[in-house]
């Protein structure tokens, strides 16, 4: 069925952005609803944030609305808040170059739409609503490559790409989000525009790939990236992956791999994200095995986890950011058996730690998926391990050193210990204890077991 709309239904709009343009042509203004907004009402999807362009002048704005926050004067934005929602107005304008290839040099203000329509990066971008009439202001044919399930930029795309680095990424996002192909014209500007790109900031580049994990299949927008060599500039890391060929029980190769896992994973942003950079250690791993005649990738988790680290410094992902996706990276494998002890069991949930259980079932699934083989028996594996973990933690058995019925201060205070590195140790081997025999977490069981070890770490050695 056709998008195609001369007028769009006005009940979709918010009546608080309804409102806003009707004050603006009161004040004898014109204002349309625009931008990625209207792309996603024509569409059908969810719309976060209504913005509006309008002729009146940054001066006007702020006489019109007083309490507006000046968020971009010189760009001729303002933010209205009505009802706790934020609306961006924008004064119609054009722009001069980029020489940071990010913000224009300059701006001047203009009183034609379709000359504000034109500086905008694709043309599913570039159509506007006059939120009064419904009528539709479509002068690139954005409605027409959306029926055609096409991304085009608006007017020249070398001029768009040359402007600002960040649309040919978030050119890739919407390959994936809007689940569009490249126009030809428009995808054989990017690679001749990388230089652009590569002016981007990390954390712009953070928050495209952020998006970009909304998506249902994320690997379109990675493919592009890898194609059109945004990737070589980003993450070079993951470009060793390309090619690489993995053993016998993948069906692809270890980028083919990443791609699969990437899509068949389910939760946020960052344990998608783990998905994606979970084999990244596999390249520097991968060695041929004399006795299966088969490739191996000993170590690959430790390896990409260490790999990783640097990478997610530099895109400038948060310190827990780091901390959960390398853990996942780290843990990614699971060697569990059926003939695990409850032992066993508790120790592993030690490792990964109770918080961190659900993220690590969700990437091993994917994972597992992503091999494109029968994985039938390892997804039962995983079940029966979900199962176990049930009931080791309904057991309530101690986890952490916080769960055992002791203390540091209890150290301290029955065995006269000095407050240092020893109290860690005490606890840790205590907890060694308790994860084999979850009854000896009593407090005087404890007490005499921290004796007993603390004896032997000050028991001098014995001689030869």
């Amino acid at each position: 069925m056709s998008l195609r709309k001369d007028v769009v239904d006005l009940s979709l709009i918010p009546s608080d952005a309804t409102g806003l343009c009707r004050r603006l042509r009161e004040s004898g203004k014109r204002a349309w609803i625009v931008g990625g907004c209207v792309r996603d009402l024509l569409l059908g999807r969810n719309v976060a944030d209504w913005d509006v362009c309008t002729d009146a002048r940054p001066n006007e704005l702020l006489t019109i609305f007083p309490h507006a926050i000046p968020t971009g004067i010189e760009h001729g934005t303002v933010t209205v808040v009505l009802n706790k929602a934020h609306y961006e107005v924008t004064t119609l304008r054009g722009e001069t170059t980029y020489s940071d290839g990010r913000r224009p040099d300059a701006v001047h203000f203009v009183d034609d739409l379709v000359a504000d329509l034109a500086r905008r990066d694709f043309t599913c971008n570039a159509i506007a609503v006059d939120p009064v009439t419904g009528h539709i202001e479509d002068p690139f044919d954005g409605q027409g490559d959306l029926d055609r399930k096409l991304l085009r930029a608006v007017g020249n795309p070398m001029e768009r790409f040359s402007e600002d680095g960040l649309r040919v990424l978030r050119g890739a996002r919407f390959v994936a989000t809007l689940e569009l192909e490249l126009d030809a014209t428009t995808a054989s500007a990017i690679k001749p525009t990388l230089a652009t790109y590569q002016k981007v900031s990390a954390e712009r580049i953070r928050d495209e790939w952020t998006k970009t994990m909304k998506a249902t299949r994320p690997s379109r927008a990675f493919e592009v990236m890898r194609q059109y060599g945004l990737l070589e500039v980003t993450c070079p890391e993951l470009m060793e992956s390309v090619g690489v060929e993995q053993n016998r029980h993948h069906a692809f190769d270890v980028w083919g791999h990443a791609m699969a896992c990437l899509d068949a994973s389910r939760g946020d942003a960052v344990l998608r994200l783990s998905a994606l950079f979970h084999d990244i250690g596999k390249p520097r791993t991968r060695e041929r095995s004399e006795k299966t005649n088969d490739f191996t990738f000993y170590n690959h988790e430790q390896v990409g986890a260490d790999m990783l680290e640097p990478v997610l410094v530099r895109m400038r992902f948060s310190n827990d950011e780091r901390t959960r996706i390398t853990h996942l990276v780290r843990n990614h494998i699971i060697h569990f058996t059926s003939d695990w002890t409850d032992a066993a069991v508790r120790r592993w949930v030690r490792k990964i730690t109770p918080e961190h259980v659900h993220d690590l079932y969700a990437l091993n699934e994917a994972d597992v998926l992503g091999k494109g083989r029968d994985v039938t028996d390892d997804l039962e594996r995983l079940r029966l391990l979900k199962s176990r973990v049930v009931e080791v933690l309904a057991a309530g058995a101690a986890l952490t050193t916080k769960a055992l019925k002791i203390n540091g201060r209890d150290l301290i205070q029955e065995l006269a210990l000095k407050p240092g590195p020893v109290i860690g140790e005490v606890l840790d081997a205590l907890l060694e204890q308790v994860l084999s025999d979850p009854n000896a977490n009593e407090r005087d069981a404890l007490l005499e077991a921290a004796r007993r070890f603390v004896a032997l770490r000050n028991a001098p050695p014995m001689s030869s």
